[in-house]
């Protein structure tokens, strides 16, 4: 098994890998952002970053401009002062973060130039690095902005989107690491290609099921109670005194209660955890009886961990109705179970294997 240290590559490898910190991070402050209701409190965007308030009248400055807002006019129109700057303070973090992120990719990657150590076949993966970044920035403000016109709201469709452009990039900045510290050669001959469909399988439902799961904390777009799905039906493991509520069922169309009906979206969110509980099981029997490197066992190792504590962090934080730090710590679950099936999947397909 390779080693950073011993890798040729290891300084560009450590900056990646600490881009794929920054974007955790990100992530899990962009969860608080979104817990503590702070996400539209400011209502501007600067690409170059901006000075926070440093006195009362820089305070009073973005407080009007807040209070010229929908969701002051409709919803915080009692707010003072003193309750904004806590959440003016967590979407200004997260913004900061964002940025840290793109100034860290940027001096690396020039101070790299410099030094000659970006070979020729790393071009691509690093224009797609900066693409990838440059949309999550866009995507990042296209969400706010839904929120500062005439409803006070951010769109759960754009929500998704933003969360996935997150994680889409992590994706990409951790596989290329990985390809780095692990370049394809012969092994021994194992039977991890038998698990790649299974796997794969699991990838594509969990992505689904962290879609829903942005769903779930978003308001619903369409939905006239204006409530979010995770805060409705708090019962496990039935939704109140029913498997199937009513309300599951209860607009025109197949679509609409699947993404536009919050008690509907809570369901498929339910639902979706039962099956990823099912696949790694499955992948869990099968793999014990494979042959299997030393790494793709610690994949699927660190799933069978991962999956079992994101279904009981699921199951607390719905019975709980979603407290700051129990949202959190789900999220961080959710990106935890990603990070392991990226490493997994990267094990089942990076070995060309010799008998």
């Amino acid at each position: 098994m390779n080693s950073i240290s011993t890798s040729p590559n290891k300084q560009i490898i450590y900056w990646l890998l600490t881009g794929c910190f920054l974007i955790y991070i990100m992530v899990v402050v962009g969860c608080l952002t979104r817990l503590t209701h702070s996400g539209l409190s400011i209502t501007d965007w600067n690409f170059m970053g901006s000075v926070p308030p440093l006195n009362n009248d820089m305070w009073l400055e973005r407080f009007v401009k807040y209070q010229q807002s929908p969701e002051f006019q409709k919803i915080n129109s009692t707010m003072t002062l003193e309750e904004f700057k806590p959440i003016f303070l967590w979407e200004y973090i997260h913004r900061m973060i964002g940025r840290t992120m793109m100034y860290v990719f940027a001096i690396g990657f020039v101070y790299f130039l410099i030094k000659k150590k970006i070979k020729k076949e790393m071009w691509p993966a690093f224009a797609l690095l900066f693409l990838m970044g440059a949309m999550q920035a866009v995507i990042g403000w296209w969400m706010v902005y839904s929120g500062l016109q005439s409803k006070p709201a951010v769109s759960h469709y754009r929500l998704a989107t933003h969360l996935m452009s997150a994680f889409t990039l992590f994706a990409f900045t951790f596989w290329f690491a990985l390809r780095l510290l692990h370049p394809k050669e012969n092994v021994e001959v194992n039977d991890g290609g038998k698990l790649k469909g299974l796997s794969v399988l699991f990838f594509c439902i969990l992505i689904f099921q962290i879609i829903f799961g942005a769903f779930t904390a978003g308001y619903v777009e369409g939905d006239a109670s204006k409530i979010r799905p995770g805060h409705i039906f708090n019962t496990w493991p039935k939704m109140g005194d029913s498997w199937i509520p009513e309300q599951v069922t209860m607009k025109d169309t197949f679509f609409e209660n699947m993404f536009e009906n919050a008690s509907g979206i809570q369901f498929v969110h339910r639902t979706t955890a039962f099956i990823i509980v099912a696949l790694i099981c499955l992948i869990w029997y099968k793999s014990d009886k494979l042959k299997l490197s030393k790494q793709q066992n610690f994949g699927i190792t660190l799933l069978i961990y991962g999956v079992t504590v994101q279904f009981i962090l699921g199951v607390l934080t719905l019975l709980y109705q979603v407290p700051v730090i129990m949202g959190a710590l789900h999220q961080t679950g959710a990106f935890f179970l990603f990070l392991s099936c990226i490493y997994l999947l990267f094990h089942l397909f990076n070995k060309k294997t010799i008998s």
